[in-house]
């Protein structure tokens, strides 16, 4: 109860100051009317479905729907809050001053009133994030892009110099809302023309039959060397209720069958040999493993059983967590580990090459892109789909191309 009342407590503050704002160069009463309502039914309807939420029964599309008008009237509100607290810190000094200058004369108006200037400046720059999330909510989550990247291994066996592996991960079928959308992406996956498909979980947010409208669709997908998948924290219907411990497991068997359906290979702490021209590399594929109250499922060791410490390494491992803790301290070696999980929240600010932030990062120290460590290597794939904020701001949905390349990167 105490945090809720801290969290409505700073909700208040954000509209006292975004009230400030709009109060300063709004003269109209219907116009502070219409800004009152909207603040009233926004915040209302986010309490009353956050109240009323019952995880077990998965993320209702009410619920994302409320989370989304929030972050879209909240957030630009929270900009016009610090603008205008920041010019209050200006104004307290000034008020201070002139009341010991002046006296009595200063205590009629203690503060000198706001400025246009500044309340105009402050939605200026309050309209960018507006738009950010408008077109995040409506385009963004389907503004799919296609992030290639060459790595170079000293140890590659040289019939897979050149190897092009398609990463997909966290589909999320049962938020999507735009089955076109959805079709586009899938051919784009195939246009990369990749020798493998590797699909790093979450196919759906809890129940298999979500996924019953993309069964056909997804069955386009198509690479020479086969496509490989493993499961995600969401797939294993953990956050749903069940009438039934046999009803929970037949959704994960209808989830495992689905994937034979589009064809993929499911690893469950297995692994599998590509061969080409008499070598090979090993995929490996585990179980969720994850820190922080995740499901624990993966067993790396039992997972590269029959693989030659020498061998190529390719694992893949749904949270990034897992490589952190785990899987750059084996004594074996992996090469390149694939996993997903954060979406990256969903929400950043990316400049390719020169800049990458987002709030997942106090979450996740790996959780966007491609990292390094102890000479193994990871990426974490942003997402194909969305969960819970029905949108993607700044951090889009992602088709990762990995070309593999023998020897030192000498770029």
């Amino acid at each position: 109860m105490l945090r809720l009342i801290i969290f409505v407590f700073i909700f208040l503050i954000i509209d006292f100051y975004a009230y400030q704002s709009f109060k300063t160069i709004f003269k109209s009463n219907l116009i502070m009317y219409v800004y009152i309502a909207i603040s009233i039914i926004v915040l209302g309807n986010f309490f009353y479905q956050m109240l009323t939420f019952d995880r077990s029964n998965g993320i209702p599309i009410k619920f994302s729907l409320a989370f989304g008008f929030l972050v879209l009237v909240y957030v630009p509100k929270m900009v016009l809050a610090v603008i205008m607290f920041g010019e209050d810190i200006l104004r307290v000094p000034q008020a201070i001053y002139r009341y010991f200058t002046e006296g009595n004369t200063a205590k009629g108006n203690f503060f000198a009133s706001r400025r246009q200037f500044i309340s105009k400046v402050a939605l200026g720059i309050a309209a960018i994030p507006f738009i950010s999330v408008l077109y995040g909510v409506i385009q963004g989550k389907y503004n799919f892009k296609v992030l290639k990247y060459t790595l170079h291994f000293e140890d590659l066996p040289e019939a897979f110099n050149g190897y092009k592996i398609t990463q997909i991960s966290d589909i999320h079928s049962g938020s999507f809302d735009n089955i076109k959308k959805v079709d586009y992406a899938v051919d784009l996956i195939n246009e990369q023309k990749s020798d493998v498909i590797l699909f790093t979980g979450d196919m759906v947010n809890n129940k298999a039959e979500e996924m019953h409208p993309y069964i056909k669709m997804f069955s386009k997908l198509t690479a020479k060397d086969g496509m490989f998948s493993v499961l995600g924290n969401h797939d294993y219907g953990d956050y749903v209720h069940w009438d039934s411990d046999e009803d929970k497991h037949q959704n994960l068997e209808d989830l495992k069958t689905i994937q034979k359906q589009i064809g993929f290979d499911l690893l469950l702490n297995e692994n599998r040999f590509i061969e080409k021209d008499g070598e090979r590399i090993a995929l490996v594929g585990v179980e969720n493993w994850g820190v922080g109250g995740f499901k624990k499922a993966g067993d790396l060791k039992k997972a590269s059983q029959n693989i030659d410490a020498n061998d190529f390494k390719i694992l893949m491992s749904h949270d990034p967590s897992h490589w952190e803790n785990e899987v750059i301290k084996d004594h074996y070696h992996y090469h390149l580990t694939l996993s997903g999980h954060t979406h990256g929240m969903q929400f950043g600010i990316e400049i390719p090459g020169w800049f990458k932030w987002s709030p997942v990062k106090w979450r996740y120290k790996y959780w966007a892109g491609i990292y390094k460590e102890m000479g193994q290597y990871i990426n974490v794939n942003r997402g194909f789909g969305y969960l819970a904020f029905p949108g993607r701001v700044g951090i889009w949905p992602e088709i990762t191309v990995i070309e593999l390349k023998k020897g030192t990167n000498t770029a």
